[in-house]
């Protein structure tokens, strides 16, 4: 099997040779594909790159820290978010437009809800995010790329849960430009109250620093879609100068924001410079400017960076609950690294100090036990449960993918797959 990559996207170009496809044919398309990368790349302007903030290497595990990881849901299709509600249902996101509905630890055949989305590159339905009143408020939202016009676009909206299905409400944020790649996707509820929505700069550089534009955003909106009072800008943007934000979590001590986001793969000829970000009202976070952590005003650096290319997924906390030892660690689904990252931080004064960072699954240099992790959240359980992503078209589907998997301590063997 052979895989031929976009250089600028990562998009697959072919998944299989075709009629005629001889070495010679495929090296001269390799041949013309780079040329076309190193000019662009030449020709755009320099981003200034940084070093490492951190203190401390990534450590490779195969399995994680006392626990075991056992399969809880199994075929599904492209999964992007995985949401609990309160009475034991959970909703997952397909990237298809479908919202599969589990219950019992069973997944629904029909669909809780479908939304006709461009599911195209890294399109789709992406987010979702429950309002912090439901039940009494009771609603669903979530983000997804449409086509409107023949322009590709994302927006944000509501569905009210009807039990086993979910009816459209209303747009909540619409309008946001998207195309195949680089849409962002992530939204989530804050402790304020607020929705806060991540959003990509589209492979267009320059919307990032432009606040006019609601591309290479944080948003932040309330549940019915209107501007705070208390916004940094007098608009829907919260923080700026992001290319592709994909995780948002908050630290269940201090309350701070912190942000997952996707480095260059390629612009000005520079790969790697994932990111994890503290997110600060109105701050500016340097793409397309700077990359790592190099420590220019006014821009914000990161407080972890990887130069080695580690696209992650969603991020979370892990809170109190049975897995008491990886207590307010904040973990990190990575896709084509294939690890569950696990990231130990400490407040010291005005920073956090990172004392460990582990990549789990990962044996060395080699592909890692579940593929492409999309997303890691922590169900009302206390367990963590991640999200496979290898039927995207950038993975290796194995038997019964994509699939969710359950984490649980190394103690605790009550539980059987259900």
């Amino acid at each position: 099997m052979l895989h031929i990559i976009n250089f600028m996207t990562g998009d697959p170009l072919s998944s299989r040779p075709r009629d005629g496809a001889t070495p010679a044919r495929i090296a001269g398309i390799l041949l013309v594909i780079l040329f076309i990368f190193l000019s662009a790349a030449s020709h755009a302007p320099a981003i200034e790159v940084g070093p490492v903030p951190q203190t401390v290497e990534d450590r490779f595990l195969p399995e994680g820290d006392n626990i075991v990881v056992r399969p809880w849901i199994a075929g599904l299709e492209v999964p992007w978010s995985l949401l609990f509600l309160p009475d034991g249902r959970a909703l997952v996101s397909e990237r298809s437009g479908r919202i599969r509905l589990v219950k019992g630890g069973v997944l629904e055949p029909r669909p809780w809800a479908t939304i006709d989305v461009r599911n195209v590159g890294e399109g789709g339905l992406m987010g979702l995010a429950l309002h912090p009143a439901f039940p009494g408020q009771p609603y669903v939202y979530a983000m997804y790329t449409y086509t409107e016009k023949g322009e590709t676009m994302n927006r944000v909206v509501r569905l009210k849960d009807e039990g086993k299905t979910g009816r459209l409400d209303r747009v909540i944020v619409d309008g946001i430009p998207g195309a195949r790649n680089h849409n962002g996707g992530r939204i989530a509820f804050g402790p304020d109250g607020m929705l806060y929505v991540g959003t990509g700069e589209k492979y267009e550089r320059k919307l990032a620093q432009d606040l006019d534009s609601l591309n290479g955003k944080i948003l932040r909106v309330t549940p019915e879609g209107d501007v705070p009072r208390d916004n940094p800008f007098n608009s829907r943007v919260w923080s700026w100068g992001h290319r592709n934000p994909q995780g948002l979590a908050w630290h269940p001590v201090t309350g701070e924001l912190f942000a997952s986001e996707h480095g260059p793969s390629g612009e000005s000829l520079v790969f790697g410079n994932d990111e994890i970000n503290i997110i600060v009202r109105g701050a500016n976070y340097g793409w397309p400017e700077v990359a790592g952590a190099p420590s220019v005003k006014p821009y914000r650096d990161p407080i972890i960076v990887w130069k080695r290319a580690t696209p992650p997924g969603g991020i979370t906390f892990c809170r109190k609950g049975p897995l008491s030892h990886l207590e307010n660690d904040l973990f990190v689904a990575t896709l084509r690294s294939n690890a569950l990252i696990r990231v130990k931080l400490k407040r010291e004064d005005d920073r956090y100090a990172v004392s460990a960072i582990e990549r789990w699954f990962v044996p060395g240099d080699v592909e890692g036990r579940y593929g492409r992790i999309r997303d890691i959240v922590q169900g009302p359980d206390g367990y963590l449960y991640f999200l496979t992503s290898n039927r995207d078209g950038r993975g290796r589907p194995r038997e019964g993918d994509d699939r969710i998997y359950r984490i649980m301590p190394r103690q605790d063997m009550s539980y059987q797959g259900r």
